[in-house]
């Protein structure tokens, strides 16, 4: 009786090791190295993830760019993963966790075309960059444009009243484009950005207009004030003409949006796929061995 039972539990161990020829202790090698891998791509596919959030956050390029790298880095290291777990998993016999192995990996091709685009949207920052135009250059002359038309005097004091009211035109006429600004760089619907562009235009020639009127109404002493103003809001149109550009790319945007949608959905497909696989592993019966 205990030899027949004896050779019952052998035989049971050899056929759950998928194989007549290998000892028990070389498969259970293999169950522990698979183990370990499948720990190893959970980890490197949550890094992977992480810095590629943090790329699309980062408030510096030399941060997303940073963040970019150890992204791509993180998702090689997946890949060599995948690689060597599917090569063990097929050495153990294992199909139900090769078929899992088979079904994250399709999933994460999906997912790295998708980062790779987010990525590369995350660096080059237009978003990030036409805001500081905005608060930086642009403010710049704005103020530059304030200040001298604030110093222009008129050439006969009856147009006094005339050149004031010539003067807070010009200035708000700016500042409506300075308002535009902010909601310009932040929206993704073309057609809100093209009436705000529209609208910018029209503030832009009440400016041009304004200022073209206060040349002919001002003091001989203050043109080279009105001058000054005028080479001042065609540094702050130029600037925003490239704000427009750089926020018309709307990558930060762009890359946020997709992050928030289409890479989460490919995210959570692929940790649900790797959780499982860990479950599998884990379930393998006989010290690692699972009973089929």
């Amino acid at each position: 009786m205990r030899l027949g039972r004896t050779f019952l539990i052998v035989a049971a161990i050899a056929v759950a090791a998928g194989c007549g020829h290998e000892d028990v202790n070389t498969t259970l090698e293999k169950v522990a190295r698979a183990r370990e891998l499948a720990a190893d791509l959970t980890v490197q596919f949550t890094m992977a993830s992480d810095a590629a959030n943090r790329s699309v956050m980062a408030e510096t390029d030399d941060a997303s760019v940073e963040f970019a790298k150890e992204s791509r880095e993180s998702t090689a290291a997946v890949q060599r993963d995948v690689v060597r777990l599917g090569e063990t998993l097929h050495t153990l016999g294992y199909a139900p966790e090769e078929k899992l192995l088979t079904e994250f990996a399709n999933n994460f091709a999906e997912y790295r075309k998708l980062d790779d685009s987010i990525l590369g949207l995350a660096v080059e920052n237009t978003n990030l960059k036409a805001q500081r135009l905005a608060f930086g250059p642009a403010l710049d002359a704005a103020n530059a444009f304030r200040d001298a038309l604030q110093a222009v005097t008129p050439a006969n004091a009856g147009d006094a009243r005339h050149v004031e009211a010539l003067i807070a035109t010009a200035l708000l006429t700016v500042r409506e484009i300075q308002v535009l600004q902010a909601p310009h760089i932040a929206n993704a619907d073309e057609a809100v950005m093209t009436r705000m562009e529209q609208q910018m235009s029209t503030s832009q020639a009440g400016a041009r207009k304004a200022l073209d009127e206060l040349r002919q109404l001002s003091a001989p002493s203050s043109r080279s004030k009105v001058d000054a103003a005028g080479a001042a809001l065609n540094r702050f149109l130029e600037l925003n003409t490239q704000l427009i550009a750089l926020s018309r790319r709307n990558t930060n945007v762009r890359s946020l949006m997709l992050s928030l949608d289409e890479k989460r959905k490919l995210t959570v497909a692929c940790q649900d796929s790797l959780r499982a696989l860990q479950v599998a592993l884990a379930k393998r019966g006989y010290s690692g061995i699972r009973e089929h």
